[in-house]
């Protein structure tokens, strides 16, 4: 599971969430409560990992183990990220069950306590840095992350105990009828210790809403049961027939696109004429996201892309032509933002982008990508006229450009912002990109702003 967003002040630059002096980091931003729960987890855990550090040598076969797991962790979270960021971005306010445990579990069930943190850091920093693509603020994934460890410590001393004072690796000690109990409890620990911290930081974080809205989706809890029991086949399997651990892991995939089916039909919700995000789909990611961004203390910015005399081309190609061109363009805006944006059609000739966790200059820039990247196009066409030519090229763009907090705080003013920015852009001589003013509540935006070429 992973930590759901806390409510805190306003934090518009995101420069200093990303910097390197901690002077900046928005987790001071954080209300005391939840700043001193969270730094009391932390503190918590790193006793526990410094408890249990010798407990057991770490050996040649063990290190071999690791590698294998945290090789098989990133294989298999690379597969699902498309489905697992939708999942994230969906689970908001909520606890959000991730199939990570398979793993974790199984280094539990195999590894020396320090192994099994490795284990639980890769799996973290790595979901941090591909499938949230640093969206999210890393004290969130930090204190994800203890809580596991601390699910770990505490499942690990059921292990001890059930097995009759062994340590890792459990699997050749719980045989019988009483190691089944025994791992099924340690599993539930596990699972238990996790939930009941993060419920907790839910709660605490977001004293406004009901406490029963922290709990989440019951059936969720399916997939932490499924990740907890693959697990332990996966602890057997690299016992027992590691050259299995291939084969093994279809299961893990396969979970993905069968429990969670109804999040990846969410992800399809894409436009038939351009393959890009529908325009109520891209609505509901960016209301999403904007939610996201206020309880992270981040940024967001919004693009409004009207392509210049599109008209023209229907009238002078046909409408099959006009669709090849939407085509091409939605391919070279998807082409030119950063991997975690999303672009929707927003109708017509028009195309939107949001762009998560961005500063102003980084959301001129890549709109300038953008518009470099349509004048580029050299689209194909079908020929309506006889002598007519058969590409379509020299297209250019009017681009607005609106950062949430900074340009307004709402989704409609911010999409106002943007489109007026775009009006602005056509107005000023077009092929341009027009950033909105800060702080517009339903004002106008001037067309002599200054445009960037």
């Amino acid at each position: 599971m992973g930590l759901s967003k806390v409510r805190g002040p306003i934090h518009s630059s995101a420069g200093r969430q990303l910097g390197f002096d901690p002077r900046g980091w928005s987790v001071w931003l954080l209300p005391r409560p939840v700043l001193v729960s969270l730094v009391t987890v932390e503190i918590v855990a790193l006793v526990a990992v410094a408890a249990t550090a010798t407990l057991v040598p770490v050996t040649a076969q063990a290190l071999m183990w690791c590698g294998l797991l945290v090789a098989a962790e990133v294989i298999h979270l690379e597969a699902a990220q498309g489905i697992e960021r939708i999942r994230e971005l969906g689970a908001e306010g909520h606890p959000h069950m991730h199939l990570q445990s398979i793993w974790i579990f199984a280094g539990l069930l195999l590894l020396p306590p320090p192994l099994a943190v490795v284990v639980i850091v890769v799996s973290y920093a790595h979901s941090w840095l591909r499938v949230y693509r640093r969206r999210g603020v890393a004290h969130r994934k930090v204190y994800s992350a203890a809580t596991v460890v601390l699910a770990c410590t505490a499942a690990g001393a059921v292990l001890h105990l059930g097995t009759g004072g062994q340590f890792a690796p459990y699997m050749p000690h719980a045989d019988g009828f009483g190691g089944m109990v025994t791992v099924l409890l340690a599993g539930a620990v596990y699972f238990g210790v996790n939930y009941v911290l993060v419920i907790f930081m839910i709660i605490i974080a977001n004293p406004d809403k009901p406490g029963r809205n922290a709990l989440g989706n019951p059936s969720d809890v399916l997939i932490v049961l499924a990740a907890v029991g693959i697990g332990c086949g996966i602890a057997l399997v690299v016992t027992l027939r590691p050259w299995l651990l291939p084969v093994l892991m279809i299961t893990p995939v396969a979970l993905h696109l069968g429990l969670l089916l109804p999040q990846f039909q969410l992800a399809a919700r894409s436009d038939s004429k351009t393959g890009i995000l529908a325009p109520e789909f891209w609505s509901e990611l960016t209301r999403r996201e904007l939610v996201r961004a206020e309880r992270i203390h981040s940024t967001a910015g919004v693009l409004m892309i009207d392509i210049d005399h599109f008209k023209a081309v229907d009238d002078g190609n046909g409408h099959l032509a006009g669709d090849e061109v939407l085509r091409a363009i939605a391919g070279a805006v998807q082409g030119s933002v950063r991997g975690g944006d999303y672009v929707g059609r927003y109708g017509g000739d028009e195309f939107v982008a949001l762009l998560p966790g961005v500063g102003a200059d980084e959301l001129v820039a890549v709109a300038n990508r953008i518009n470099a990247g349509i004048a580029a196009l050299e689209v194909p066409v079908p020929v309506r006229t006889p002598g007519k030519p058969a590409t379509v090229s020299g297209l250019t763009a009017s681009i607005g450009a609106a950062l949430y907090p900074d340009t307004a705080t709402d989704y409609t003013t911010l999409l106002h912002a943007a489109d007026e920015a775009a009006y602005a852009a056509k107005k000023s001589g077009r092929n341009r990109v027009v950033l909105a003013p800060q702080d517009v509540i339903g004002v106008s935006i001037p067309a002599q702003i200054p445009a960037e070429h």
